[in-house]
């Protein structure tokens, strides 16, 4: 996992074209607004977000993000811990776009 600024992401993913994007919040939180193109898989539902990463291609680059930043930083481990060997972490999450949606 790397963790990624709010800058760092957006030239990262602007440059990847292996790059998947996932948002890990939960249902209320993605109805406040979502990155373009993002995937929702709700960590806290931890058999839904096991069972959703199993059907993902690890050969992809992940940049993931939740609201602050904890729950994607653990969604990588987890990700890593199933074989996926890039997964970016937003830091801040979407609390550092400060309602910016990109």
């Amino acid at each position: 996992m790397k963790n990624l600024s709010k800058e760092e992401w957006k030239k990262a993913i602007a440059e990847d074209q292996n790059a998947v994007i996932l948002d890990v919040r939960t249902p209320g939180e993605c109805e406040e607004g979502m990155q373009p193109n993002a995937i929702q898989l709700n960590f806290l539902d931890g058999g839904t977000f096991m069972a959703g990463i199993e059907k993902l291609d690890p050969a992809k680059n992940y940049y993931i993000y939740c609201r602050s930043g904890g729950r994607s930083s653990a969604a990588c481990g987890a990700m890593e811990g199933k074989g996926f060997s890039t997964t970016y972490n937003l830091l801040g999450g979407m609390m550092s776009w400060d309602g910016e949606i990109v």
